[in-house]
Formats: C-alpha cells, sequence, structure tokens
C-alpha cells in the first residue's frame, strides 16, 4: 500500500500536519483506539475510539452461516441470489468487494417500489438474505422478504440472517423469527460487508489478509500509509482545499470512489467544517480542489494498494483528517435529523408536498425561486452557487430504471451505454458540471443520507441543492404497517428536504408526474442551459 504526493503544496501541507501529529502521538494513539484523542476525560472505548483491527475471527462464523443459507437454496444453475438489506458505508463497501470480484449482488438500501419489486421478482427459490439495516427501509424490505418466503412454502429462518448488535430492535426481532444472528461490527470489514460478499463468491479471506498485511503500518511515525493519506486529506482542507475529486479510471477496483464518498463525507461533515468527496468529476483546477487518484497519476496524490487494504487505510486517514478538522468522525449528528423528520410526517394523513410554483411538462417545480421553465430554473441554481460551493443534485427513484429503457434494435454496447444514459437521473449531474467551474455532486435517496446527507446539512454553508422525486404508478403495500413503499419514499425526500431548509440551505425539489417522460424532460432542459 502507498501513498505518493505529486504537488508540492499538498507535500507541504501534509508534512506540517503529519509532524504536528507524530509529536503528539497520534498514529499509534489511533491506531490502538484511544478515546482522548476526541475527549480528553474519555475513559475506555468510545464512538470516537476504536482499534484499527482485521476481524479474522468472523471467517469461521461466516463460513458457518453461508453453509446454513446455501443449503437452503441449493446448487442452482446461476448460483444464490444474494440480496443485501443494509445502509451507507456497509452496503457501499459490500457492492466495491463484489463488483471488483465480478460476482453478482443486490443491495436493497431503498425504498423505491420499483427497484424493490425488481429484486422482490428475481429467483425468490434462490434468494438469501442478509438484513444489516435498522433504518425503516430496512425494516420494510425485509418484511417483503418474509412475506415472500411465506407465501411461496419457503421457510425464511433458512434464508435470512440478521447482521445487528445484540438488544437492538433488528436482533431481537431476528430472535424472534429464528434467524441466525452475525454481530454488527464496525467498518468496511465488517460482517454486514463481509458476510454477502462471502455469499456471492468473493474472497473474503484474500481480502482480510491484504489489510492485515497494511495493519501493522498503521502504528508508524514514518511509512504509514494511513497517516500520509490523513495527512495530505486534512492539510489540505486546513489550506482551504476541503473538495476532494476521486479519480479512478485506471484502477482496478470497482466502486472504491462511492465508498470513499460516504465515509468521508459523513465522518467530516459536521460543525460547519467537513470534506467534501466528488465522484466522477473532471478536476477543474479549482483553487479548493484536491485530486486524489487511485492506482493512476493522474491527481496531487496517488493512492496505491489492494481492496482489503484501501479500506483499512482510508477508515484510518479519515480518522486523522477529522481529527485535523476537529470533529468525530463517528458522530452523524444531522444525518438523524432526517429519519426523525421522515417518521414524523409517516404519522400524518397526508403528506405536505406543497403546491408546485410551476410545472414545465412532466416536471412539477416546489420551492422558492424567480424561474419559470426548467431551463431557468437550472441557469438559477447554477448562479446562486457560492465561489466557495457546490451544487448537490439527489433522486428519490429507481437507480436501475434506466436499464428498462428502450435500445434501438441490433444497437451495439455504446448504443445501449447511450440509451441508458439519456434516461438516467444521474447523467443531470454531468451535463449542469458542463455549465459551471463549481463541483456537482449526485446521490441515490436515501441511500447518500448518512454519508454525503451529513457533509449537506452540517458541513459548511455553501451548497445549493436540487432534489428529484416521482409519481409512483404501482405502489407496494409494507407488511404490518399502515403504510406504503411509496409513501415511505416521498416522506423521506420531503424529511430531507426540511433538515436542510431548516438551516437555511437552499433547496428545490422537482417532481416527475411521469418518471420516464420527467427524466428525459429534464435532461433535454438541462443541454438548453
Amino acid at each position: 500500500m502507498e501513498v505518493h504526493y505529486r504537488e508540492e503544496g499538498v507535500a507541504e501541507a501534509a508534512s506540517s500536519l503529519a509532524g504536528r501529529l507524530v509529536a503528539d502521538g497520534v498514529p499509534a494513539r489511533l491506531a490502538a483506539g484511544d478515546p482522548t484523542l476526541w475527549d480528553e476525560d474519555a475513559e475506555g472505548e468510545t464512538e470516537g475510539g476504536r482499534p484499527f483491527r482485521v476481524p479474522r475471527e468472523l471467517l469461521a462464523e461466516l463460513d458457518a452461516v453461508s453453509a446454513r443459507l446455501l443449503a437452503a437454496v441449493g446448487p442452482g444453475e446461476e448460483g444464490p441470489h444474494v440480496v443485501l438489506i443494509a445502509t451507507g458505508c456497509a452496503a457501499l463497501a459490500a457492492e466495491a468487494i463484489c463488483d471488483t470480484a465480478d460476482v453478482p449482488l443486490t443491495v436493497l438500501d431503498t425504498a423505491d417500489p420499483g427497484q424493490v419489486r425488481r429484486a422482490l421478482a428475481d429467483r425468490p427459490e434462490s434468494t438469501v438474505v442478509v438484513a444489516a439495516a435498522g433504518t425503516a427501509e430496512g425494516d420494510a424490505c425485509l418484511r417483503l422478504y418474509e412475506e415472500l418466503f411465506e407465501r411461496a412454502g419457503l421457510a425464511p429462518a433458512a434464508r435470512v440472517v440478521a447482521v445487528a448488535d445484540p438488544g437492538t430492535p433488528p436482533a431481537e426481532h431476528a430472535r424472534e423469527r429464528g434467524y441466525a444472528v452475525v454481530p454488527a461490527g464496525e467498518g468496511a470489514l465488517s460482517a454486514a460487508a463481509l458476510l454477502p460478499a462471502a455469499l456471492a463468491g468473493a474472497d473474503v479471506a484474500r481480502l482480510l489478509d491484504d489489510a492485515e498485511e497494511v495493519l501493522p503500518l498503521l502504528s508508524r511515525d514514518v511509512g504509514n500509509p494511513g497517516l500520509d493519506l490523513g495527512a495530505a486529506l486534512g492539510g489540505a482542507a486546513l489550506t482551504g482545499r476541503g473538495k476532494l475529486l476521486l479519480e479512478d479510471r485506471l484502477s482496478p477496483i470497482a466502486g472504491l470512489p462511492d465508498w470513499v464518498e460516504a465515509l468521508v463525507a459523513g465522518s467530516t461533515g459536521k460543525q460547519g467544517r467537513g470534506i467534501l468527496p466528488v465522484v466522477g468529476a473532471d478536476p477543474l483546477a479549482a483553487a479548493d480542489e484536491l485530486v486524489v487518484g487511485l492506482d493512476t497519476d493522474l491527481g496531487d496524490v496517488r493512492v496505491d494498494g489492494r481492496l482489503g487494504a484501501q479500506f483499512l487505510v482510508w477508515e484510518y486517514a479519515t480518522a486523522v483528517a477529522a481529527l485535523a478538522l476537529g470533529v468525530d468522525p463517528d458522530d452523524r449528528p444531522d444525518a438523524a435529523e432526517q429519519e426523525r423528520q421522515a417518521a414524523g410526517l409517516l404519522t400524518l394523513p397526508d403528506l405536505p408536498a406543497g403546491a408546485p410554483v410551476f410545472t414545465d411538462g412532466p416536471v412539477e417545480v416546489y420551492g422558492a425561486v424567480a424561474a419559470k421553465d426548467l431551463r431557468g430554473l437550472f441557469a438559477e441554481l447554477l448562479h446562486a452557487v457560492p465561489s466557495d460551493g457546490y451544487l448537490a443534485v439527489t433522486a428519490y427513484l429507481d437507480r436501475l430504471a434506466a436499464f428498462d429503457a428502450p435500445v434501438p434494435v441490433g444497437a451495439d454496447f455504446e448504443q445501449m451505454t447511450d440509451a441508458w444514459m439519456m434516461a438516467d437521473p444521474a447523467t443531470l449531474r454531468a451535463l449542469l458540471a458542463l455549465r459551471t467551474d463549481r463541483p456537482v455532486t449526485f446521490g441515490w435517496g436515501p441511500r447518500y443520507l448518512h454519508g454525503a446527507g451529513q457533509y449537506h446539512k452540517g458541513g459548511p454553508q455553501n451548497g445549493v441543492f436540487l432534489q428529484i422525486t416521482g409519481a409512483v404508478a404501482d405502489d407496494v403495500a409494507v407488511p404490518g404497517r399502515s403504510r406504503t413503499l411509496g409513501r415511505l419514499q416521498l416522506a423521506q425526500a420531503l424529511g430531507d428536504l426540511e433538515a436542510l431548509e431548516t438551516r437555511g440551505r437552499p433547496a428545490v425539489r422537482l417532481h416527475l408526474t411521469d418518471r420516464a417522460a420527467g427524466v428525459a424532460h429534464l435532461l433535454a432542459a438541462a443541454q438548453e442551459v
């Protein structure tokens, strides 16, 4: 695992910060989980002080649980359909492991009816479920799978495993249902990420081997890749370079930037401070920008290493950066507010969606705006981004729906990709980024809430927010709850919006009365700005 500085200013800032940290004995104290790094009066282990370790003891437990679940579904020609119900960094880590290993995994971290229905319809007789989320959408998805299995005459207890800490509601529910329970643990190398990856066919033992190789280095004052990377991130942020662009076009690892985005934004974005990762964007050569290349020379810093080592080093480096900024990396004070807002909204007879300020084709616009059409709205939002700010686009929609877009008969892969891109809400980020010299980010709701969502609400007051929701044509009732997935999804979006607005952060909601037509209309308008 290696970290190289490729820009003189970064090297100087990192060296200065690293020198101060070493003088305070931080590298070894951080590796050991010293809680007094964040609280001088702390005794024992706290949220801000857990030792960095590789949980190799998990392997035997994962093997036993995997054998039990796989025995229930049998061999099958396509192998098991592994479904992970999880949120935040755990879900993104599991995706990165499986994408890098090229093994299939279905992640449900959404309340979108279409996306959930698609997962439920995929080979139920071959499905095993790892339930690792205590959120409202996690509860809904698990209930739907329980109902699906029971209606098909399949025993849920043979096909579901819970990843949960003892005494928590998910653990109690699992005990009552007779599910196997694996302790949740912490970080990317926890059961929530490793168990579904192992079930899907990834070599998690090799992943832990790679992490173990780098672990001893994290206590060192010199030759410590976690300290080197963390000093670069924190040193750059302290000198005004708080926008982190992640470049991975040549990397053999798939999906790492999305996990890094959630980790760094959620760990540092609070108390008006933070580092904002930007994924999928081209560098702008802006004064507040730091470009980190993953296995590539494109950037101010180069980070090389296998995935297991990357996980451990980035977690350590993020803690170093948070320490430099004076915040607790494990605290998510603002992310929880959206959940409370959504829960409150769900108790109302009708969700307070409000009235649109104008309608442009299949798109309703909500918010304090002067524009009269989408083209004018996009121009207005881009103009509103401050010189040190950013535009964040978030979508509470089906993130896989673009693959349902029609493609020309006989189309090659490039033509199919073009068709999918022009049906994908995420394409809006790229189109708007072409029209500004400020960063534009994109996140799927609610998956982004505990990462970038924490930064959006707790970080610097310089963001402009554009939220996209959509009408639900075919809703799904949640068993045992007086709600549907569509109602839950809209409540989450409105709660997110309310949490932004109460902090004085400018936000606009676009509601697609027809989802497919609405996305096409948005992208067409963005191209005309």
